[in-house]
């Protein structure tokens, strides 16, 4: 069946379905579906190899054992079905009971259920979808790889659905930055927000072809390492970890800001860390107490900036997605922020990315921060990559390629100054240019362009977003003159 088919098909049978409202819960509903039939393809594979297995699901809930329909008139369906799904299978799955000694390949299962749930009310729909997505062989090497493209089209679909506040980073991204930091099998790379896992995908395509041996593979199951907060994307993240192999996928469903970071030791360090932090958002005062005074900010990305400085090892490399209000931001948490990553990192590049690059759901500029923790920083390159000819927006339909990469990439290995004619597109800045700026690094921006059209969805929708980083911005603003009337006090 084909990318397209497939999806649509499930789609299909779920619209006829009064318990599922929108795209959004369509593709949860297939979402926990396809991992159970992927993980009992999983147990297959551990079944085969290692004859004391034995699953943490009970053996009237695995996969095998309901949902596959071996056309003899008794498989469950209707009323039947529905009954077991929402009495039996979904209240076993959460009460998995998991500690400390359990094997992540089987924690997972209890993880991914937390806050699952099944919408379909038809018992005669449900079977229907249950049998396009057992067609799937997972436990074929080829169908399973072949199936990734599917995946893909999922989280493409879903980026779509504002509704499901879930954001899809585009895979020319994640793919750019990777192909630029060049993991390399044995080191450990994290995302510690990582949504439906593009960062560690793309980290373990990159690092496949670098398997050569026994002892590789395993280094490849331990090569990435995940955090995310939100229960729907942990799923998509653990499913897709699933599909490329990963037998203990390390995704923790959490708060990355949690924990104070003064308290992070070697062992909480990675060599790697790519990431697309969240911004426009803000936390709570208690999450804030985590960071040193003049660190503290009000907006999330801010604050992961800071995490990613305390987790990165010595000697290990970063690519981090960032707006750009952190580039110009004067507040003083940012420049304190900013003060700390070039004086205690080197910070080497600054890729600034065109306008919706990140669209459907933003057209607020974005730009690639890469240092590594080797010294401190001495120069800066700058470098503006252009909409590509022919383009005038990103969309859903056209969204960036890594093709478009490719004028960074060949830039990236032969770095030179260039100018338009009338403004710089790459410049190297010296650490004594950037102090002088008083830490300001939006340079070699983009000229002042034709004012964007955007749908109202949109306009509201960046609207909103540049208003809460404003906000954001005000509120770190008052909190340093309240601390500073305090001290005067």
């Amino acid at each position: 069946m084909s990318i397209t088919s497939f999806v649509k098909t499930l789609q299909n049978i779920m619209r006829n379905d009064a318990g599922v409202s929108g795209d959004a819960q369509r593709i949860e509903q297939i979402v926990w579906m396809l991992f159970l039939k992927i993980y009992d393809a999983k147990e297959e594979l551990w079944e085969f190899h290692n004859e004391d297995f034995t699953s943490i699901i009970s053996e009237d809930c695995r996969w095998r054992n309901w949902a596959v329909d071996l056309k003899d008139g008794e498989s469950m369906t209707g009323e039947k079905l529905l009954t077991f799904v929402n009495n039996e299978l979904f209240p076993a799955l959460k009460a998995i009971d998991v500690d400390e000694n359990t094997p992540i390949s089987k924690a997972i299962v209890k993880f991914a259920f937390e806050d699952a749930y099944n919408y379909m009310k038809d018992g005669v729909l449900l079977r229907q979808a249950v049998n396009v997505i057992d067609q799937i062989d997972f436990t074929d090497y080829k169908e399973r790889h072949a199936f990734n493209e599917i995946y893909e089209q999922i989280l493409k679909d879903l980026q779509a659905q504002r509704a499901s506040g879930e954001y899809y980073s585009p895979r020319a991204t994640t793919d750019f930055i990777t192909q630029m930091i060049q993991p390399q099998l044995g080191e450990r790379m994290a995302d510690f927000a990582c949504g439906t896992g593009g960062f560690l995908t793309s980290t373990l395509n990159y690092l496949e072809p670098q398997i050569k041996t026994v002892e590789d593979r395993e280094l490849y199951n331990q090569s990435v390492f995940g955090i995310e907060k939100k229960a729907f994307p942990y799923l998509l993240a653990i499913t897709n970890l699933l599909l490329h192999d990963i037998d203990d996928p390390v995704i923790i469903h959490g708060n990355s800001l949690d924990k104070n970071v003064r308290d992070y030791t070697d062992k909480d360090k990675f060599d790697v860390i790519m990431m697309n932090p969240p911004y426009g958002g803000s936390e709570v005062d208690s999450i804030k107490m985590n960071f040193p005074m003049a660190l503290r900010s009000s907006e999330t990305a801010d604050l992961f900036m800071s995490t990613i400085m305390y987790r990165l090892k010595k000697n290990g490399r970063a690519g981090v997605i960032l707006p750009d209000g952190f580039l110009f931001g004067a507040d003083n948490a940012k420049k304190a922020i900013k003060e700390k990553l070039i004086k205690e990192f080197n910070l080497h590049t600054v890729i600034r990315l065109p306008h919706s690059v990140f669209a459907p759901y933003t057209s607020i500029r974005t730009n690639m921060l890469f240092f590594d923790k080797t010294k401190s920083t001495e120069d800066v390159w700058f470098y503006r990559l252009d909409m590509p000819d022919g383009y005038k927006n990103f969309s859903k339909t056209r969204p960036i390629k890594l093709e478009h990469f490719e004028p960074a990439m060949e830039w990236w290995e032969n770095r030179t100054e260039l100018n338009d004619g009338k403004y710089d597109k790459a410049r190297k800045y010296s650490v004594e240019e950037i102090t002088a700026l008083n830490y300001n690094l939006d340079l070699c921006g983009f000229p002042q362009e034709d004012e964007i059209i955007l749908d109202p969805h949109e306009l509201m929708s960046t609207y909103i977003e540049e208003r809460t980083q404003i906000n954001n911005e005000i509120d770190s603003i008052l909190v340093q003159i309240q601390e500073m009337l305090g001290d005067a006090k």
